[in-house]
């Protein structure tokens, strides 16, 4: 009674066909190893591939753009976690107070730069347009940089949430010093 039997672990090699028995605590071990290997191998992945930057072709308001990822048209970008006003009234959305000047502090922000960019859970919102945290090569952080001057608002919009709450300490920090939307805003008193 005192004594644990011993587990035999049949494993049978495919290019020999002999069977061959691993103890429980060698079972045990290579499972671990089997379950790790995947973190293992990811975090060398993701610290190995290359930064890749786009060139800013176009902008279209105060949170899109597009770049040159090669293709014809180029890729649209939306900025996440930010709205910033509408500079013209469109199809959906009217002229937002302090749209041109958002606009415009944007164009100058990425003239002549290239951006690298970063992803959270959704890709991609209902236009087809990618959503993307963007970083300029000095490593100033575009979005931040528009909530933090003004320029934008905070919009959350789950599942991509990870700067939400850098956003919202930036956002009531401009509001606090009145910078750009929020120094001559009729909404705010």
């Amino acid at each position: 009674m005192g004594c644990s039997p011993r587990y035999k672990v049949y494993l049978v090699t495919q290019h020999t066909g002999k069977t061959r028995f691993f103890n429980k605590k060698v079972k045990y071990l290579l499972n671990i190893l089997l379950l790790l290997l995947p973190l293992v191998m990811s975090g060398q992945a993701a610290s190995s591939e290359p930064e890749v930057w786009f060139t800013v072709t176009r902008v279209v308001d105060g949170d899109t753009f597009w770049v040159d990822d090669g293709s014809e048209k180029g890729m649209k970008i939306r900025l996440i976690g930010i709205d910033a006003p509408e500079p013209r009234n469109t199809g959906t959305r009217p002229k937002g107070f302090f749209g041109a000047e958002s606009t415009s502090y944007l164009q100058n922000l990425l003239k002549g730069k290239k951006v690298r960019l970063e992803y959270d859970v959704a890709r991609y919102d209902r236009y087809r347009r990618t959503l993307a945290y963007a970083f300029l090569e000095d490593g100033t952080f575009i979005n931040a940089e528009l909530v933090r001057n003004g320029y934008a608002t905070v919009m959350t919009m789950p599942p991509n949430v990870k700067y939400a709450e850098t956003f919202n300490k930036l956002a009531s920090k401009a509001r606090k010093q009145k910078k750009g939307l929020w120094k001559e805003s009729p909404f705010v008193k």
